[in-house]
């Protein structure tokens, strides 16, 4: 209610603002008086530019909510992230809990979460590390920079397996797709666009197949899994494929069932969707990076303070000031 009341005086004060200028009496005299001198109107012009002059930046309000988002329940990235800050937690059963606010809006994509932080000076997500664009701005967690390199030299601990996970034995099509992925070329398109490949793969060898590969799942890792598909179809014209993106879950579902070849998933595989048979093969490391508004002073956060926002026991950026 506080911010909706805020907007509601903000927009009021704006329309009063704009009708008074367009009734101004010094703006209809600048405009129509033929007595105005050159002079006269160089100095008006330089006193209104003077006067009038928007301020060069907004000042950040600490006092607002914190505005928390966050994405579907399926994610990979989500599962991922309530585990590495503490969000999850075992209830006296040894149930996993997902203690994550009632409070956050959760947007359903990676792309959705990028948008909508960048379009609210007060919010905080998370994303995929290769994910990452200039418009929202990423914290560096407990002192330490989200980069591939720190994700390397154990520094930035906020990291999880990209995995693509397969039913039995596979087509001979698809058993080469995987085999480019995991090859030296493969790991190279995987390193190139921001994610942690192995540096000590085989050169590919094809075993000559064509036809289709089905691959769904995970938002975060189907960014990369694009690159992959057309660095391999370059180098196979006989082989068509089909990424389909949703989830983790969706994509380890859908893998179980066959109705696509290869699942994606941004996180480890469950005991449940092993114990379906599903084979995991994991194609590279991804850190999760925490990221607010460009216009947000915010640098640093350390894991509690995350854990606090998530839960529910942190609201307002004033808490968080360093």
């Amino acid at each position: 209610m506080k911010k909706k009341v805020i907007s509601l005086f903000v927009t009021g004060m704006l329309a009063v603002s704009m009708i008074a200028g367009c009734g101004s009496d010094n703006t209809a005299d600048t405009s129509t008086s033929a007595d105005t001198t050159a002079d006269a109107s160089t100095d008006a012009a330089a006193d209104t530019t003077a006067e009038e002059a928007p301020a060069a930046t907004t000042d950040f309000d600490a006092s607002e909510y914190v505005n928390v988002l966050s994405r579907e329940d399926g994610s990979g990235t989500r599962g991922a992230f309530i585990e590495l800050f503490g969000i999850e937690e075992k209830d006296a059963d040894g149930n996993k809990v997902d203690n994550t606010t009632e409070e956050a809006i959760i947007t359903n994509s990676t792309s959705v979460m990028l948008t909508s932080v960048a379009s609210d000076e007060y919010a905080i997500g998370y994303v995929s590390l290769g994910s990452l664009d200039d418009t929202v701005k990423a914290v560096s967690i407990d002192g330490a920079e989200a980069t591939v390199e720190n994700i390397k030299n154990g520094t930035y601990t906020i990291a999880r397996p990209f995995n693509i996970a397969t039913k039995g034995e596979v087509s001979d099509i698809a058993q080469d797709f995987i085999n480019y992925i995991m090859s030296a070329e493969g790991q190279a398109v995987i390193t190139e666009n921001g994610y942690i490949g192995s540096d000590d793969a085989a050169a590919f060898e094809s075993n000559g197949a064509t036809g289709k590969v089905t691959v769904s799942g995970s938002s975060s890792v189907t960014p990369v899994m694009e690159k992959l598909k057309e660095a391999y179809t370059a180098v196979n014209s006989g082989a068509e494929i089909e990424i389909q993106e949703s989830d983790s879950t969706t994509g380890m579902t859908d893998a179980a069932a066959g109705t696509s070849d290869i699942g994606m998933a941004s996180r480890e595989l469950k005991d449940s969707e092993t114990e379906q048979g599903l084979t995991a093969t994991t194609i590279a490391m991804d850190g999760i990076a925490v990221v607010v508004n460009l216009d947000n002073p915010t640098a640093n956060l350390t894991s509690d303070q995350v854990k606090g926002v998530y839960v529910g026991d942190v609201t307002s950026w004033d808490e968080l000031a360093e």
